[in-house]
């Protein structure tokens, strides 16, 4: 079977390209898979992509290459799908209405089996240029409520042109059935694959909290700083490491200042791989009033080292059995205080920290890259079963595509 990922930027470091690289290579010990990155903007990807997975580019945007395209003509014009869906010309080094071309271009005439879209613009391109030669897929790497408007009404729209939509967490998969209605879209929740990390599980004793990601509202450090700040009161021996990059740095850095915890708290910057760090923890923690997954969350269970997390929408629920691999800390008023609460008692709980990272352990191995693309294998057998050996499936003829002046 040929499969086909559609990313807008398979060069950058984010959590859709990570997932959709773990779900491609694991299709790709038994099957052709391809990564469609709209937009080249470096020599070879950032993350690790297995070797037999074929990276196909539409817009070349590196400046430095004759291949350039960022100064066509059409780069600079609004794309007409989705224009609000991240810039839709040429500002910022974009591709613009020649992007879209390109795109339109790929799907009228790829020989691909199945082509999965990552982000709501190619949602939107999918449903717009993709025909029934191949099953249509879309994926959410957010949540409903995440998206601004229209992206909102603009992807439910799409969705209605797709043979199938891909949740990671069951709550959302429900959030769009009730906000879409009726469909013949199979809506299905999928979560994304994490691999098991070639680094020995934490030993579990050092006395060190990691948190990590981008530095970002959604992520709530400062909830995170505020409660260690109770937990280093009674503990001055813990320390909490965060990682990451984003635009509360500054903000991050002055909480820990007011608060005097400049030896216990430590922003450290972005870590690749992080796997390393998080072995280096006793407990990891997540603070976000929003998650559409949790991938710190299993790479951290993964490592062996048990999770505090808020009870956020949707993902730390869905992966943390609460008390039994982590724990789950209520939303609303007075989290503050019950984070620290939790922290406190699994610090001073050893065995209770080893019996959990035990557990997190193995409750990862359902996250494994393998399983998640079994369950793919199974959706598309769903969607489209192999017909009988004397009644051959007819493909159907692409229709021409847009030409670029």
């Amino acid at each position: 079977m040929k499969i086909a990922f559609l990313l807008y930027n398979a060069y950058g470091i984010g959590g859709t390209i990570r997932s959709t690289f773990n779900l491609a290579g694991a299709l790709s010990k038994r099957h052709d898979v391809t990564i469609v990155s709209v937009h080249k903007t470096a020599k070879r990807p950032a993350l690790p992509l297995a070797k037999k997975v074929k990276v196909v580019d539409l817009v070349d945007l590196r400046k430095s290459q004759p291949s350039y395209e960022g100064g066509h003509p059409l780069a600079a014009e609004q794309r007409t799908i989705m224009p609000s869906d991240g810039p839709a010309h040429g500002a910022g080094g974009q591709g613009g209405l020649l992007s879209e071309i390109r795109i339109e271009q790929y799907l009228r005439g790829t020989d691909a089996d199945v082509v999965v879209a990552t982000r709501p613009f190619l949602v939107a391109c999918l449903a717009e240029f993709g025909d029934g030669r191949y099953l249509r897929i879309g994926q959410e790497h957010l949540t409903h409520s995440m998206h601004r408007e229209p992206v909102r009404s603009e992807q439910n729209a799409a969705i209605a042109g797709l043979d199938a939509w891909i949740t990671v967490s069951e709550g959302d998969a429900e959030a769009y059935r009730k906000a879409l209605g009726p469909t013949d879209t199979h809506i299905q929740c999928i979560p994304n694959g994490s691999p098991a990390p070639a680094v020995e599980p934490a030993a579990g004793d050092a006395k060190v909290v990691v948190a990590a990601g981008r530095l970002i509202r959604v992520k709530r450090y400062e909830r995170l700083i505020e409660a260690f700040g109770k937990v280093a009161a009674q503990r001055p021996d813990w320390t909490l490491r965060i990682y990451g990059r984003g635009g509360k740095r500054d903000a991050l850095r002055q909480r820990i200042d007011e608060l005097g915890l400049h030896n216990n708290v430590f922003l450290m910057g972005p870590h690749s791989p992080i796997e390393t760090e998080w072995a280096k923890g006793a407990i990891a923690a997540v603070s976000s009033d929003g998650e559409s997954f949790g991938m710190t969350i299993v790479e951290a269970m993964h490592c062996g080292v048990p999770v505090i997390s808020t009870d956020c929408d949707y993902g730390p629920g869905e992966i943390i059995t609460d008390g039994q691999d982590g724990v789950l800390v209520p939303m609303g008023k007075g989290v503050v205080d019950a984070y620290a609460d939790a922290l406190l008692k699994l610090i001073d709980d050893e065995d209770r920290r080893h019996e959990m990272g035990r557990n997190a352990r193995e409750k990862a191995r359902r996250y494994l890259p393998e399983r998640i693309a079994e369950r793919y294998e199974d959706l598309f057998a769903l969607l489209r079963p192999v017909p009988p050996a004397d009644e051959p499936a007819l493909a159907a003829t692409p229709p021409a595509p847009t030409a670029i002046p």
